[in-house]
C-alpha cells in the first residue's frame, strides 16, 4: 500500500534542508559583511552547490505534492523556485524554507521527531554525514587556506587550491598535487580524511540496504479470493483432524471398556 502524497517529506530530510537553508543565509551575510576575494570564491562555489540542491528539492516537492498548484502558490513553492536560481537578490527567500521546518516541529512535535530519527538510524546517519561533508567542504577549505596560504613552501595558496584539495581529500582520491606543509594544515587534512571515509562508508551501506532489502510490493501477497480459499482449506483440514481425533478417542474407550 503506497504512502499518501504530502508536501512535508521525511523528518530527517526536512531537517537536512532546513540546516542547509540556514547555512546558505549565513553565507549570504558573510559575503555582504566580509569583503575578501578568497572568501567570495569559496562561498560562491558553496552557493552554487546549494542552488543545485534547492532546485532538486523544489522539483521533488512539486512532483510529489498532493496538489502542485497548492504547494506552489500557498506553501511558498514560488519562493523555493526563486531561491534556487543563481541570482543573489533571491537567496534571501530561502528563509521561507525555515517556515516549513517550523511547521514540521509544530505538527509532529520534538519528541516524535527524536523518536523518528532514532528509528530511522540509517537515513539519519546519512543526512548527518552529508551535512558534515558540506560543512567540511566549506569551512575545511577556508581553514586550510587560512593556515597554508602564507606558509613557507606552501602550494595551497588560493581559494581554488583549497577547494580542490578538500574535494580530492574528502572523496578519498588523494591525487597529491595539493598538500599541506604545516602541522596545523596536516591535522586539518586528517580530519577531512576521516569525514570522507565515514561519508563514503555510510553511503555504501545505505545503498546496499536500499537494493538488498525487498520492498513490500515485491512480496507476493495472496489476493482476497486466494485468502478465502486458503482459509476454507485450513478449516477443512482442521475438521478432518478433529474427526480423526474423535474416532481415535472412541477406539480407545472401547479398548478400555
Amino acid at each position: 500500500m503506497s504512502k499518501p502524497r504530502t508536501e512535508l517529506k521525511s523528518t530527517g530530510y526536512e531537517i537536512f534542508i532546513g540546516i542547509l537553508s540556514i547555512l546558505s543565509i549565513v553565507n549570504l551575510v558573510l559575503v555582504i559583511v566580509v569583503s575578501e576575494k578568497s572568501l567570495d570564491t569559496v562561498l560562491g562555489v558553496m552557493n552554487a552547490l546549494f542552488s543545485g540542491i534547492f532546485l532538486a528539492d523544489f522539483l521533488y516537492r512539486i512532483f510529489t505534492a498532493p496538489k502542485a498548484s497548492t504547494y506552489f502558490f500557498r506553501h511558498f513553492g514560488w519562493a523555493d523556485l526563486l531561491a534556487s536560481l543563481p541570482f543573489p537578490q533571491f537567496k534571501i527567500l530561502r528563509v521561507f524554507r525555515l517556515i516549513r521546518v517550523y511547521r514540521l516541529l509544530r505538527e509532529v512535535g520534538i519528541r516524535t521527531i527524536g523518536r523518528t530519527l532514532i528509528k530511522d538510524r540509517a537515513g539519519s546517519a546519512l543526512y548527518v554525514l552529508l551535512l558534515m561533508g558540506i560543512f567540511v567542504l566549506q569551512f575545511g577549505s577556508l581553514t586550510m587556506l587560512a593556515i597554508e596560504q602564507y606558509a613557507e613552501g606552501a602550494n595551497i595558496t588560493s581559494a581554488s587550491d583549497a577547494l580542490w584539495y578538500t574535494i580530492v581529500t574528502i572523496s578519498t582520491v588523494g591525487y597529491g598535487d595539493q598538500y599541506p606543509v604545516t602541522d596545523a594544515g596536516r591535522l586539518c587534512g586528517v580530519l577531512i580524511i576521516v569525514v570522507g571515509v565515514g561519508i563514503f562508508g555510510t553511503f555504501t551501506g545505505y545503498l546496499a540496504t536500499i537494493f538488498l532489502t525487498p520492498r513490500s510490493e515485491d512480496v507476493d501477497l495472496p489476493s482476497d479470493v486466494e485468502a478465502v480459499e486458503l482459509a476454507k482449506a485450513s478449516a477443512d483440514d482442521l475438521r478432518a483432524l478433529l474427526t480423526a481425533s474423535e474416532a481415535k478417542l472412541a477406539q480407545i474407550k472401547q479398548l478400555l471398556n
